[in-house]
């Protein structure tokens, strides 16, 4: 039989280290962390081979005492925890006091410090978790760690890291997420002697995700702001069209902590129910503050799962948030009002200057000269018929006229005096954008219209759907409909038949009345005015498959099923011809940004540029 024995101190630092330092990411993550606990407001983390070379962390925060810093790489030794009390509410992003022995036991470590208001700082070598002698050191404010020659002493470990762009690739992602947690923090990250991230710190949330997701993710997010039940939400989501296929751009914070929890993922996606396409994932940055008592981050080594107490009001305090975010993004934009041509400012005051209609109309009718007042009433009254200028004179032979015939009557000049002095008009603004010119529609499915320099392609089904869904949602009246004068019997197959009988009131509520009859049928006695009766078997069928596959016992899931189905099936039909006062009707919906997406999250107009015609004409 084996001898139970106690492992040596050094055996067991090395065990522990491997719960706390899996890979560079790690080390980098502790550091940072460790850092912005101190008060740092500017970071700069470089790296070479991955980090496996070499991990430099520099921050002006607070510092470390000189006497400090040999038991500051002692295990369980902080300055953040005191009583057993202080574990109920984690402020900080570190506190166990376990990263800095971890890190130091399977590296060689170099630290220099110098406290704020100190005269000089501080330095401290350890190798191997073995601290060297504290010696003086001038330095800047704050702390500089460097980490060389990572899992040296720990060959098992070595052999399962990954390539060096993989390992530096982690870094980056970690920076990443604790620039998106602290936009107030500047970030800056070094890799093999190229910047690859570098933040502002200007403390908004903007600046940081421009930063770090570039422009292109940016431009494609609603603001999302709102709180409840002493639970506050905020940050930035992707608009429906703007979502990916993955769910990687999903980065969620708790009380300034980077956290991973499947919960808010749902109530993520929940907000997005009939918005979003199939097989697409929102993202998101979001803050999610609570009081620190009702979190506990003490779940984890790694510090990023945590529990709330109470999972449900998270849960309802994310969706609703979110859910409002994305209601008033797809809410069309005010057209600002347009102001006098009087009150137009130019600010460069050069000789692009503004001008009106009166002062253009004097200018143009007089070459620049000033007008008369009766060159003035002639240019407002003016006469085509006694102005024309007089035809060239020709040799016409004269023709003897009849004397039976009286001569022709004088013709009386137009005006016999002059017209009254009428006051000038002014131009008149137009109080919003002119609309689209309808062009047409091709394949009998999408609608063709004209915007300046620009051509805006409609999907005329998702967007009469689209309108079809918000007024059936909004719309708390009953459904109206048709009675039928033969009632139809509709056989379905065994499942289907099961999930209507299930939801016969559903059905009731939105127009149909049926009945069952037996043997797999249904008896339908009244269907919504906007089903044909041609369709009452194709809509059944598909409002069966809707309560399958969304689950009957959700009734939420259930009515919107219903919605999405109704709304499809009212919907004017892709390969239909349509009347053109339909379809210009489509257009101001979709050009006042009501219509955005269909229910399924699927793009109603697609915008072609003249540059993107000309391009594909070899024009540009």
């Amino acid at each position: 039989m084996p001898v139970i024995q106690q492992l040596s101190p050094h055996v067991a630092d090395l065990i522990a280290a491997g719960e706390v330092v899996e890979r560079p990411a790690s080390v980098v993550k502790e550091l940072v962390e460790n850092a912005i606990d101190a008060g740092a407001s500017v970071l700069v983390v470089e790296i070479q081979r991955g980090g496996m070379g070499l991990i430099r962390v520099a921050d002006n925060g607070c510092g470390i005492a000189s006497q400090e810093l040999p038991t500051a790489f002692l295990r369980h030794a902080t300055s953040k925890l005191r009583k057993p009390e202080d574990l109920a509410a984690i402020g900080t992003l570190g506190f166990r006091g376990e990263a800095l022995a971890a890190i130091s036991a399977v590296s060689r470590l170099d630290v220099i410090s110098r406290q704020k208001g100190a005269e000089s700082g501080a330095s401290l070598r350890l190798e191997g978790g073995c601290p060297g002698r504290v010696e003086p050191a001038g330095c800047p404010e704050g702390t500089t760690i460097v980490v060389r020659e990572l899992f040296y002493n720990t060959p098992a470990r070595l052999k399962f890291m990954k390539s060096d762009s993989a390992e530096a690739s982690a870094v980056g992602g970690i920076l990443q997420q604790i620039a998106l947690s602290r936009p107030d923090v500047s970030i800056r990250f070094i890799r093999d002697g190229k910047e690859e991230l570098h933040t502002p710190g200007d403390g908004q949330l903007l600046s940081a995700v421009y930063a770090v997701r570039g422009r292109d993710f940016a431009l494609g997010l609603a603001p999302v702001d709102g709180s409840g039940e002493g639970i506050s939400v905020h940050g930035f989501v992707t608009q429906p069209l703007a979502c990916r296929g993955t769910r990687a751009m999903q980065t969620f914070f708790c009380c300034g902590r980077i956290i991973r929890s499947q919960m808010l993922a749902t109530a993520l996606e929940a907000a997005y129910a009939n918005r979003l396409l199939k097989g697409k994932f929102p993202g998101c940055v979001l803050h999610i503050d609570l009081p620190l008592h009702q979190v506990d981050v003490n779940v984890h080594p790694a510090k990023t799962v945590v529990k709330f107490s109470a999972e449900r009001a998270v849960f309802s305090a994310v969706h609703h948030v979110v859910s409002d975010a994305l209601d008033r993004a797809a809410q069309p934009v005010p057209t600002p009002p347009v102001q006098p041509v009087s009150a137009a400012v130019n600010p460069r005051g050069d000789f692009f200057q503004t001008m009106d209609a009166k002062t253009y109309r004097k200018t143009v009718s007089s070459g620049g000269k000033k007008q008369s007042p009766e060159m003035k009433k002639r240019a407002v009254f003016h006469d085509p018929a006694v102005s024309a200028p007089a035809a060239p004179a020709r040799d016409i032979p004269v023709q003897p006229r009849p004397s039976r015939q009286p001569d022709p009557a004088p013709i009386l000049p137009l005006h016999t005096s002059a017209p009254p002095d009428v006051p000038e008009q002014t131009a008149l603004q137009p109080s919003q954008p002119p609309p689209w010119q309808f062009r047409g529609e091709i394949l009998h499915t999408y609608i063709v219209a004209e915007d300046g320099d620009s051509v805006w392609l409609i999907d005329k089904h998702a967007a009469h759907e689209r309108i079809n869904f918000n007024r059936l949602k909004a719309n708390p009246e009953p459904v109206m409909r048709q009675q039928l004068l033969t009632p139809a019997a509709v056989d379905l197959p065994q499942k289907q038949y099961a999930a209507l009988l299930e939801n016969l009131p559903l059905l009731e509520e939105f127009g149909f009345t049926a009945e069952d009859f037996g043997a797999g049928c249904l008896m339908v006695r009244a269907i919504p005015s906007d089903i044909g009766t041609d369709l009452i078997r194709e809509t059944l069928e598909m409002l069966a498959d809707k309560l399958l596959t969304s689950g009957s016992a959700d009734p939420s899931a259930a009515r919107d099923a219903m919605l999405h189905t109704m709304a499809c099936k009212a919907a004017i039909k892709g390969g239909w011809t349509s009347d053109p006062a339909e379809l210009r009707a489509l257009i101001a919906r979709v050009q006042s940004g009501e219509v955005q997406y269909c229910p399924h999250g699927r793009p109603v107009r697609v915008k072609i540029s003249k540059y993107d015609i000309e391009k594909m004409f070899k024009r540009a």
